[in-house]
């Protein structure tokens, strides 16, 4: 394939990255089929695709780098009024979720009718077990679709014979028979799973229940916070070395760690417009832990 720089008017030249990505995908979402992509430019290189486990091994491959809390990846297929459905997901020991959909190949970044059936199907069918199996008490609240997606990584792909796309970007799914369907097939297979291994039922569940109770504690951090009083919000840390302007537009802070860089901070500092916070020590880990921790930390609320 040579592209014809009067119909590519912006660039023939194509990064080969780009496209092996690509192509790593459609193997993964097309199971069995073998893929190969070779670039005879001045760099020659070659790589080949094929994936026996289709989009389980999709998910595996993005969950290579994190903890997952069962070992298999969930499959589930099915497929009604001419529409096929795949779902495969496995839950990580990480507060994310990672959900990709996809239709006929297309990457629906935007989302659209058949992930809103899944994440539906996905909430109600973990509310249901965990009900059914006492591990969620009758005094629960009903968890969430956030906490049961904490640290969840799941491909979703159909295949539709006429879909209809929505956005500028056509990136969005619009068919509402592919929210019902795929919430219909992604249900009844997952709630079979979910009986036929109680252990991985458990562990999704107990995950939730984790996220819920982070969600709670979080809230109240929240509230807390907002109850505090308007002279305990408005005065200044004690270590904070402030400037005399009072207008944001020139004003700028600088947070620095440790006494030792904030002393040399404010002897280089410009007094008018530049003021100084020094933290105690390294402060947490915001990225990668619980909203309800960061509230609590004392150097994240110096900040605040």
């Amino acid at each position: 394939f040579k592209p014809d720089p009067e119909i590519f008017q912006e660039t023939t030249v194509y990064d080969f990255d780009t496209l092996a990505t690509r192509m790593r995908e459609l193997a993964f979402l097309n199971r069995n089929i073998k893929l190969t992509i070779e670039d005879k430019r001045e760099h020659k290189q070659k790589k080949e695709f094929h994936y026996e486990g289709g989009i389980k091994s999709y998910v595996e491959h993005l969950n290579r780098s994190k903890q997952p809390i069962h070992e298999e990846p969930v499959y589930v297929e099915g497929s009604k009024d001419g529409i096929q459905v795949e779902v495969s997901l496995q839950y990580n020991e990480g507060y994310t979720n990672n959900i990709y959909s996809f239709t006929n190949n297309i990457h629906t970044y935007e989302g659209g009718t058949h992930e809103v059936g899944f994440k539906t199907a996905l909430t109600r069918v973990i509310n249901d077990y965990g009900r059914k199996n006492s591990i969620l008490k009758d005094a629960d609240s009903n968890l969430t679709g956030e906490d049961v997606r904490e640290g969840l990584t799941a491909i979703v792909s159909i295949k539709h014979p006429n879909p209809q796309f929505e956005g500028q970007t056509k990136t969005k799914l619009g068919n509402s028979e592919a929210r019902t369907i795929t919430e219909s097939v992604f249900s009844e297979a997952f709630e079979k799973f979910l009986l036929e291994n109680p252990n991985v039922a458990r562990k999704i569940v107990e995950k939730g229940t984790m996220a819920a109770r982070a969600r709670v504690a979080a809230k109240k951090a929240r509230e807390l916070t907002r109850r505090k009083s308007a002279l305990e919000v408005s005065s200044l840390p004690g270590k904070l070395a402030d400037c005399s302007s009072k207008d944001p537009a020139i004003s700028e802070i600088y947070i620095v760690e440790g006494d030792s860089a904030g002393g040399s901070a404010k002897q280089g500092r410009d007094r008018h417009f530049q003021a100084i916070l020094p933290l105690k020590g390294k402060i947490i880990n915001v990225e990668k832990a619980r909203l309800d921790k960061i509230l609590s930390n004392d150097e994240v609320r110096t900040i605040i």
